[in-house]
């Protein structure tokens, strides 16, 4: 059986947007907090009983966070246009190098605009 595990994350972050609607709004440097949501799914490890350990996940979502936690996003090198489907492919990059084919989704949400965008293999 394949079981999925997730974690989620915040991070506050600023950014820049040029966009048709609301466009003067959003060419202004602006902020929103982010939820992220990783996924990894596999059958558990035999030994273990575990899909990944929690503790290395969280140390790992830790080492991202910091790139973006309190950063102005137009700044973060492999983002490009700081839209939420640009923030979900650098996390999947980012967690993919790590977790591989075990990373089964990527979720950012803006909760206070009822935005989301979610990534799945």
């Amino acid at each position: 059986m394949k079981y999925a595990l997730s974690q989620r994350f915040f991070f506050e972050a600023a950014h820049t947007l040029r966009r048709q609607v609301d466009a003067e709004p959003s060419r202004r440097i602006h902020g929103h907090t982010y939820l992220a949501e990783v996924t990894l799914s596999a059958t558990p490890d035999p030994e273990s009983g575990m899909v990944v350990d929690l503790g290395h996940l969280r140390r790992e979502i830790e080492t991202v966070r910091e790139r973006l936690d309190h950063r102005f996003l137009d700044e973060v090198d492999g983002i490009g246009p700081a839209t939420l489907e640009n923030l979900c492919t650098y996390l999947w990059r980012a967690f993919e190098a790590i977790y591989g084919t075990t990373l089964a989704a990527i979720e950012v949400r803006r909760e206070a605009s009822g935005d989301a965008c979610r990534l799945t293999r």
